[in-house]
């Protein structure tokens, strides 16, 4: 499942970000908490270079936070600041602001040193679609600004948003890279509605995200479906077990998988089963291994 998919207005998206780096004192990469190594956008260290960054872990309320924890250690080793948030509830948003103000420390202690006037810190946020970009702006300025939807794409151009005296934001669109070579990456993406369902074959989606609750958390995937299927059953036994037991039936009492394969996406995707982190450090190792040597 090798997905292409560059929209032009996501293009434009990239040259602006650089075109207005000079003018932020630190970007704020917002990343889904589910998935914080996958969610991040290949291209975007090329684009921000060396300026300060704070990663801001969204949907924290969906992720299992053991392995959220671990993802945090990795972001402070690569120099960034990173903070985990549930914009959506507002919470841990105090965090944000502190770490800006870390993250910018010796920038404005040099302007001070210069003599210049204290001002607001002037941050820039990025990210991949519907990781909660508008979410976390609107609940920071605690006020309806930035334009939400619960599908990729929403923002659609920049704009500068006042939040308090210590903050100043620049909410760009989603930035999503070319293609995803790796499969899996791409299933992740859909698997937390990163992309639209329309461009990925759902039912290998659904598949995946199955064999994960197998691996990792087989008993709440049991119980939460009432069913009792071992875990080392064909997919197909699983399907047939999860469609009789919710009535998702065709005439002649046949399965309908197409609804199974969508109740399952839906369930994982809106935390209805459980809360996971789909990316694993431990199984990343070798991933993580080449990204640090870059």
């Amino acid at each position: 499942m090798v997905i292409q998919w560059y929209p032009g207005h996501m293009a434009k998206a990239k040259r602006e970000v650089s075109e207005q780096l000079k003018k932020v004192d630190v970007v704020f990469e917002l990343v889904d908490a589910r998935i914080p190594y996958s969610s991040r956008n290949p291209m975007i260290d090329d684009v921000i270079k060396q300026k300060p960054r704070v990663v801001i872990l969204n949907k924290k309320d969906m992720s299992n936070l053991k392995e959220m924890e671990k993802w945090k250690d990795f972001f402070v080793e690569k120099g960034y600041y990173p903070v985990a948030v549930d914009a959506k509830h507002g919470k841990n948003l105090k965090q944000v602001e502190a770490a800006a103000i870390k993250a910018t420390k010796e920038k404005f202690e040099r302007e001070k040193a210069k003599g210049l006037k204290p001002r607001a810190i002037r941050a820039m946020i990025v990210g991949i679609p519907n990781v909660g970009k508008s979410t976390l702006i609107n609940k920071l300025a605690n006020r309806t600004i930035a334009q939400t939807g619960n599908k990729p794409g929403v923002t659609k151009q920049q704009q500068w948003i006042k939040v308090g005296k210590l903050l100043q934001l620049l909410d760009t669109p989603g930035i999503l890279w070319p293609k995803f070579e790796d499969e899996e990456v791409g299933k992740k993406l859909s698997l937390t509605g990163a992309i639209k369902d329309s461009i990925v074959h759902l039912d290998e989606v659904a598949i995946y995200g199955l064999n994960f609750l197998i691996a990792h958390d087989l008993e709440r995937l049991q119980q939460h479906y009432k069913i009792d299927v071992n875990a080392d059953a064909e997919t197909l036994e699983w399907f047939d077990a999860i469609g009789r037991k919710r009535g998702l039936l065709r005439k002649g009492n046949e399965v309908d998988y197409e609804a199974v394969i969508e109740l399952l996406i839906n369930d994982m995707r809106n935390a209805k089963i459980g809360t996971y982190c789909f990316d694993i450090v431990q199984d990343m190792s070798e991933e993580l291994s080449h990204d640090s040597n870059n």
